[in-house]
């Protein structure tokens, strides 16, 4: 497909990269690919945990509030930008393109629009603006020990009673549990409905009594996910988002949300120039020999990203027209997910035993651990946000029209 900005999104374009040019802190720039930053928790131990990393990134996130740019989709009565979808597109290619940290985390990206859409004008009111802010912080509570990819099957019960919800159960892999202070998630409120139905959508306050949070550890450098236990925890019922027994629909509307993965797309196009670049300057001249060794693979990663960046022009021009993605998202998930276990896998050859050498101040570690970090990081890839097996059974009976069975 052709794709080509129109004179007001080319000027759109222009304006965002001025922004980043002018606003993102040097130490982003100098400190290699950034994490995602939550609003108001820097979660700055996981650049590097300086005062310094600190300052840039309330610096950073600062600049973006100043634009309403920290939830761009936003309507700008409730502190974001109004931009419209290809806007959208563009402002989060361009955050990618640049390697500037996407702020916010699921509560601007997830809940925040689920609440839009769902919420009573009260809640907008009470969980919208201290979202923005960063005084309140979100983990989602959706897995379960025998609810993952069969995430209907879920058994964490919330019983109404009088004007509250108590709720027992357990959830995994509560990702940020152990940074946030609320959690949103999906609770059994009618045993007896069909599995689909008789799930309710609620959030809380994590610090109530009967809530435990529990670490899990992961390889790598990042402590992410946690088990979470709810034991009498009392949630009042004007927290329910949406109906009653129709939480199941209320979730899935998070999956509607930025379905393009343009963020996903633009970052395997960057890790890949960056590694040619690293390759071709007087401290990659160590690793040249192994990597014409893997230089086919290098070449096959780079088709795969040029596919699934114009898989995701596709699918933002089919959200403008007002088509919801449904395949096509499938399809992006199953590219991206690969295509980064196998990038890592290649840049990790590549560099051999160096690649494991993180202070970014050695001249003998290359890309700081990037590709190594990232090899541990992506084993979890192909099967968080929906196993590829279930995205493949998507494409072939919601796109192909095979049979289910």
């Amino acid at each position: 497909m052709e794709w080509g900005d129109t004179p007001e999104q080319a000027a759109f374009r222009e304006e965002v990269r001025a922004f980043i040019d002018g606003r993102l802190p040097g130490y982003f720039r100098d400190h290699g690919e950034p994490v995602g930053l939550e609003t108001g928790d820097w979660q700055a131990e996981f650049v590097l945990g300086t005062e310094v990393a600190r300052a840039a990134a309330r610096e950073w996130m600062e600049a973006l509030q100043e634009r309403g740019w920290v939830a761009p989709h936003w309507p700008r009565e409730y502190g974001g930008a109004g931009l419209s979808t290809v806007e959208h597109f563009i402002f989060n290619q361009e955050m990618a393109r640049a390697g500037a940290p996407p702020v916010g985390g699921q509560g601007v990206s997830m809940l925040g629009p689920t609440i839009l859409l769902h919420g009573s004008d009260e809640q907008k009111r009470r969980f919208l603006e201290p979202t923005l802010s960063g005084e309140m912080l979100w983990a989602q509570g959706f897995s379960e020990p025998g609810a993952g990819s069969d995430l209907a099957g879920l058994q964490a019960r919330a019983d109404r009673d009088g004007d509250e919800y108590v709720i027992n159960g357990e959830k995994l892999w509560t990702s940020r549990a152990h940074k946030s202070n609320w959690i949103f998630g999906l609770f059994r409120t009618d045993p007896q409905a069909p599995k689909h139905r008789g799930i309710s959508f609620l959030v809380m306050d994590e610090r109530t009594p009967g809530i435990d949070v529990r670490r899990i550890d992961s390889m790598g450098w990042e402590h992410a996910t946690n088990e979470t236990f709810y034991e009498d925890v009392r949630v009042p019922a004007d927290q329910l988002i949406g109906e009653e027994n129709r939480g199941w629909y209320v979730a899935m509307t998070l999956l509607d949300f930025e379905r393009s993965n343009i963020a996903g797309a633009e970052l395997n196009r960057r890790r890949i120039r960056e590694l040619v670049d690293y390759l071709s300057t007087e401290a990659g001249t160590p690793h040249r020999e192994r990597a014409r060794a893997h230089r086919d693979a290098v070449a096959d990663h780079y088709v795969a990203s040029e596919v699934l960046f114009n898989f995701s022009l596709r699918i933002v021009s089919m959200q403008a027209s007002g088509t919801v993605p449904n395949y096509e998202a499938s399809t992006s998930k199953i590219v991206d997910s690969q295509l980064r276990q196998q990038l890592s896998r290649t840049g990790t050859k590549i560099f051999g035993l160096y690649g494991g050498i993180w202070d970014e101040g050695d001249p003998l570690a290359p890309m700081g651990a990037l590709f190594t970090q990232e090899y541990v990081h992506s084993v979890v890839y192909t099967i968080f946000g929906g196993t590829n097996e279930i995205q493949r059974n998507i494409i072939a009976t919601r796109g192909l029209g095979l049979p289910r069975g």
